[in-house]
Protein backbone atom coordinates (compact mmCIF):
# COMPACT_ATOMS: atom_id res chain seq x y z
CA UNK A 1 0.00 0.00 0.00
CA UNK A 2 1.62 3.09 -1.07
CA UNK A 3 1.38 5.84 1.64
CA UNK A 4 2.95 9.55 1.27
CA UNK A 5 3.14 11.46 4.14
CA UNK A 6 3.71 14.80 4.66
CA UNK A 7 5.00 17.10 7.77
CA UNK A 8 7.23 20.12 8.30
CA UNK A 9 4.31 22.96 7.38
CA UNK A 10 3.85 26.03 9.77
CA UNK A 11 3.43 29.16 10.27
CA UNK A 12 6.68 31.81 8.64
CA UNK A 13 6.72 35.72 8.10
CA UNK A 14 7.73 37.09 4.72
CA UNK A 15 11.05 36.45 3.78
CA UNK A 16 11.18 33.45 6.33
CA UNK A 17 12.46 29.81 5.17
CA UNK A 18 10.36 26.43 5.72
CA UNK A 19 11.01 23.17 5.00
CA UNK A 20 8.40 20.49 3.86
CA UNK A 21 9.55 16.38 3.78
CA UNK A 22 7.48 13.34 2.22
CA UNK A 23 8.08 10.04 3.18
CA UNK A 24 7.04 7.41 0.45
CA UNK A 25 6.25 3.88 1.35
CA UNK A 26 4.81 0.93 -0.40
CA UNK A 27 6.64 2.06 -3.82
CA UNK A 28 9.65 1.66 -6.18
CA UNK A 29 11.32 5.21 -5.13
CA UNK A 30 13.12 4.88 -8.97
CA UNK A 31 10.17 4.38 -10.58
CA UNK A 32 8.00 7.36 -10.03
CA UNK A 33 8.06 10.84 -9.80
CA UNK A 34 7.44 12.84 -6.44
CA UNK A 35 6.45 16.40 -5.93
CA UNK A 36 4.77 19.24 -4.13
CA UNK A 37 1.57 20.92 -5.10
CA UNK A 38 -0.44 23.72 -3.06
CA UNK A 39 -3.51 24.39 -2.61
CA UNK A 40 -4.47 28.01 -2.37
CA UNK A 41 -6.32 29.07 0.82
CA UNK A 42 -10.10 28.56 0.17
CA UNK A 43 -9.94 26.53 -3.21
CA UNK A 44 -11.26 23.12 -4.04
CA UNK A 45 -9.13 20.15 -3.91
CA UNK A 46 -9.37 20.08 -7.74
CA UNK A 47 -7.58 23.45 -7.69
CA UNK A 48 -4.33 21.62 -6.68
CA UNK A 49 -1.35 23.24 -7.95
CA UNK A 50 2.04 21.88 -9.05
CA UNK A 51 4.65 23.43 -7.15
CA UNK A 52 8.06 21.72 -8.06
CA UNK A 53 8.32 18.12 -8.78
CA UNK A 54 11.52 15.91 -8.77
CA UNK A 55 12.56 12.36 -10.46
CA UNK A 56 13.16 9.99 -8.09
CA UNK A 57 15.38 7.92 -10.57
CA UNK A 58 17.61 10.60 -11.50
CA UNK A 59 16.71 14.11 -9.34
CA UNK A 60 15.65 15.76 -12.67
CA UNK A 61 13.71 18.52 -11.18
CA UNK A 62 10.81 20.80 -12.46
CA UNK A 63 9.49 24.28 -10.83
CA UNK A 64 6.51 26.61 -11.24
CA UNK A 65 8.38 29.87 -12.76
CA UNK A 66 6.94 31.70 -9.11
CA UNK A 67 9.05 29.80 -7.01
CA UNK A 68 12.43 29.53 -8.99
CA UNK A 69 15.86 30.41 -7.17
CA UNK A 70 13.60 30.41 -3.94
CA UNK A 71 12.34 26.75 -3.62
CA UNK A 72 14.51 23.34 -4.11
CA UNK A 73 13.09 20.16 -4.30
CA UNK A 74 15.62 17.29 -3.17
CA UNK A 75 15.42 13.55 -2.75
CA UNK A 76 16.77 10.99 -0.24
CA UNK A 77 16.40 7.97 -2.44
CA UNK A 78 17.77 5.52 0.32
CA UNK A 79 15.19 6.82 2.64
CA UNK A 80 12.64 7.41 0.12
CA UNK A 81 12.05 11.47 1.26
CA UNK A 82 11.51 14.58 -0.83
CA UNK A 83 12.25 17.48 0.61
CA UNK A 84 10.90 20.99 -0.21
CA UNK A 85 13.16 23.81 1.11
CA UNK A 86 11.19 27.40 0.61
CA UNK A 87 13.25 30.46 1.40
CA UNK A 88 12.14 34.07 1.05
CA UNK A 89 8.70 32.94 1.60
CA UNK A 90 5.90 35.22 0.13
CA UNK A 91 2.31 35.36 1.18
CA UNK A 92 1.08 34.33 -1.67
CA UNK A 93 2.89 30.52 -1.17
CA UNK A 94 0.28 29.93 1.56
CA UNK A 95 -1.67 27.16 1.48
CA UNK A 96 -2.26 23.45 1.81
CA UNK A 97 0.60 21.34 0.70
CA UNK A 98 0.55 17.62 -0.68
CA UNK A 99 2.99 15.70 -1.38
CA UNK A 100 1.98 13.38 -4.78
CA UNK A 101 3.71 10.30 -6.61
CA UNK A 102 2.92 9.37 -10.40
CA UNK A 103 5.50 6.92 -12.35
CA UNK A 104 5.51 9.42 -15.30
CA UNK A 105 8.29 12.96 -15.09
CA UNK A 106 8.61 15.15 -13.06
CA UNK A 107 7.50 17.86 -15.73
CA UNK A 108 4.49 15.43 -16.32
CA UNK A 109 3.44 15.02 -12.94
CA UNK A 110 3.52 19.05 -11.81
CA UNK A 111 2.09 20.15 -15.25
CA UNK A 112 -0.83 17.82 -15.63
CA UNK A 113 -1.43 16.07 -12.25
CA UNK A 114 -3.62 13.19 -12.20
CA UNK A 115 -1.42 11.52 -9.65
CA UNK A 116 -1.68 7.85 -8.44
CA UNK A 117 -1.10 9.18 -4.93
CA UNK A 118 -1.50 11.99 -2.92
CA UNK A 119 -0.81 12.45 0.69
CA UNK A 120 -3.08 14.42 3.08
CA UNK A 121 -1.27 17.53 3.17
CA UNK A 122 0.67 19.84 5.28
CA UNK A 123 -0.58 23.85 6.08
CA UNK A 124 1.58 26.90 5.36
CA UNK A 125 0.80 29.87 6.30
CA UNK A 126 3.14 32.85 5.46
CA UNK A 127 2.32 36.24 7.04
CA UNK A 128 3.47 39.44 5.57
Amino acid sequence: QVQLEESGGGLAHSGGTLRLSCAASGLNFNFYSLGWFRRAPGQPREARIGVSCISGEDGQTWYRDSVKGRFTVTRDAGRRIVYLQMNNLKPEDSGTYYCAADQTSPSRLCVLGGNDYWGRGTQVTVSS
